[in-house]
């Protein structure tokens, strides 16, 4: 689609310019950028422990968020000062390199403030604290003796009900409802996880003394965390509103500050509804192919009945898994920078109430705990016949190898594998674009089919590839929609879960659960986005190329630069300046 507006902000304005060519006082001037961004990510850090903890920085272990509004306060001041200072630096004195950094920092911090100032996280989204109390990890990852682990437990829920009663201080008197249920759910589910699942999780913990420490503590932490969803029940609820409309001008900044994106939110709906047409008649095309006597929802639904039994879900997912990562070497897809495999394994008991299939991969500066985890829910032996049938529905043969695709090979655990490997710094590896993340692990899915994964020259079974394929992409163009719309036109939840019916082909309750979500997550457009960002890159690093184009060398350049906007991308990759900005 072609800019036919302006946007409502400058990068340049924003960003600054582009610097001169590296000299003796771009070193001091890098030097000096680089104290300045230490100082930012100590500051972050030690206002977000749990990142830290999750980056692999275990002097965060045992350490919470203080929301205090004093706290919150010094935070937003904080922020802004330091984006004072970047707006105050001298950009010609940085080299290329550090005005990359400089620039992702810049935006990181604009994130920020975006999020106390314009989001209003801590007084208008009673979901920021229904998950405060999040241990998890220290029953998931074994980065330190296990009674470590637990006094690390003990120290954060200790902090509960400090969080819980600073939550009810900060939040508005009256809050969106879809915010409001969804919190409960979540506080809900949180209280639960420490009553069962984390009681499961150590229960071969042999010290007595510590043990009796925990269920205390995990005990109040227990009633804090269901006392702040009572009080959401009873205080909030009652006077809930369905005002979550963030509004075209805060839905402009979002595109700018998270992506650099200067559309309009109505030239990105423009772009999504060509985009949605295109994907069905594809959706359409391949339906055609494996039966061309039935509705095309009604082919994919029949394309569901293909699937692994319980005994065979995990057995197949880890043969698949191989051979997809076998393809990728085979064909000359991407570099493979490590042999270390991911481990498909079951979910954790402790974890299946809220997953089907996710990645878990340890933080780029863990040392200790450096497995990767592709999960796998299997099916419960207690549910019936027919939830067991359902649940084995989700895992078709071909949908399945599309989520190892994207959460994989080569998804996000090949991704971790380039970063760690890159020569991508410290703030490279800390601060990530969303639309970059799951906007490669996206584009992959398509990327591999066409490619031609999962055809053996039976024209069927490649067709079945490209359904379950396609069924994902549309999944993630009404995402892209539904935000446009949710947040522009103030469609209610009801009208985006029609569009979801009527576009992704899914029941009402999977439909309504997405609508639900782009109340509360606009951003999750980020995923088409960066998928039609990186096609769109492929695209035009390829005619640059010629002769020279290999998609193993395109592949190896987007994933060995940190996690960047796709736009700070395309200045590495291309060297036609007139086309940096053409993003999509």
């Amino acid at each position: 689609m072609k800019k036919t507006a302006l946007a409502l902000f400058s990068l340049c304005a924003l960003f600054a310019c582009k610097p001169k060519t590296a000299t003796d006082s771009a070193a001091a001037g890098d030097a000096a950028f680089q104290k300045l961004a230490d100082d930012y990510i100590e500051g972050y850090l030690a206002m977000r422990p749990a990142n830290g903890v999750y980056l692999g920085y275990h002097q965060y272990d045992g350490k919470v968020t203080d929301v205090s509004k004093a706290s919150l306060d010094k935070e937003l001041a904080r922020l802004k000062d330091f984006d004072s200072k970047l707006a105050a630096t001298d950009t010609t004195a940085l080299s290329t390199r550090a005005f990359y950094d400089y620039r992702m920092l810049r935006s990181a911090i604009k994130q920020e403030i975006f999020s106390f100032e314009d989001m209003h996280s801590f007084t208008d989204n009673p979901m920021t604290y229904a998950g405060a109390v999040d241990v998890s990890i220290y029953v998931k990852r074994d980065f330190a003796p296990i009674e470590e682990r637990v006094k690390s437990i003990i120290a954060i829920e200790k902090q509960a009900g400090k969080i819980m009663a600073d939550a009810k201080a900060n939040l508005k008197d009256t809050l969106p409802k879809p915010f409001i249920e969804t919190a409960i759910l979540i506080a809900r589910g949180s209280a639960s996880f420490l009553g069962n699942d984390l009681k499961i999780a150590l229960k071969d913990v042999k010290n007595d003394t510590l043990m009796k420490a925990f269920n205390v503590a995990n005990d109040a932490a227990i009633v804090a965390i269901n006392g702040y969803a009572d009080y959401l029940t009873k205080e909030k609820l009652p006077k809930a509103t369905n005002k979550y409309a963030i509004g075209a001008a805060n839905y402009q900044k979002m595109l700018l500050y998270n992506e650099g994106i200067t559309l309009t939110p109505a030239q990105i709906l423009e772009l999504g509804l060509k985009e949605l047409k295109k994907e069905q008649e594809s959706f359409n095309a391949a339906a055609k192919i494996i039966n061309p006597n039935k509705k095309p929802v009604d082919v994919y639904n029949d394309l569901q009945n293909e699937h692994p039994t319980a005994a065979s879900l995990l057995p197949d997912a880890r043969k698949n898994l191989e051979k997809i990562r076998q393809f990728l070497i085979d064909k000359s897809i991407l570099t493979m920078p490590s042999e270390v495999r991911v481990k498909a394994e079951e979910t954790p008991q402790y974890a299946r109430e809220t997953s089907t299939a996710s990645m878990d991969t340890p933080g780029p500066f863990e040392t200790k705990a450096t497995e990767a985890y592709y999960y796998i829910t299997p099916v419960d032996p207690k549910w019936t016949a027919k939830q067991q049938e359902d649940w084995l529905k989700q895992f078709n043969y071909y949908s399945t190898d599309i989520v190892t695709i994207h959460e994989a090979y080569p998804g996000h655990y090949t991704q971790f594998l380039h970063l760690n490997a890159s020569n991508a710094n410290r703030l490279e590896k800390i601060f990530a674009s969303y639309a970059f993340v799951e906007g490669w692990a996206h584009y992959t899915e398509k990327m591999l089919v066409d490619e031609g994964y999962g055809n053996n020259g039976d024209a069927v079974t490649a067709a079945k590839y490209r359904l379950a394929q396609s069924g994902e992409a549309l999944l993630r163009l009404c995402r892209l929609c539904v935000s446009v719309k949710t947040h522009t036109q103030g469609i209610s939840v009801d009208e985006g879960t029609k569009f979801f019916m009527d576009n992704w082909y899914q029941g009402d309750k999977p439909s309504r659960q997405e609508a639900i979500r782009g109340t509360f997550d606009p951003g999750y457009l980020f995923y088409t986005i960066g998928k039609l960002e990186l096609l769109k890159l492929r695209e035009d690093y390829k005619k640059q190329e010629g002769a020279n184009y290999s998609l193993k060398k395109f592949h190896d350049a987007v994933l060995d630069n940190g996690m960047p906007q796709v736009g700070l991308l395309r200045e590495l990759l291309l060297k036609d300046k007139a086309t940096w900005k053409d993003v999509l």
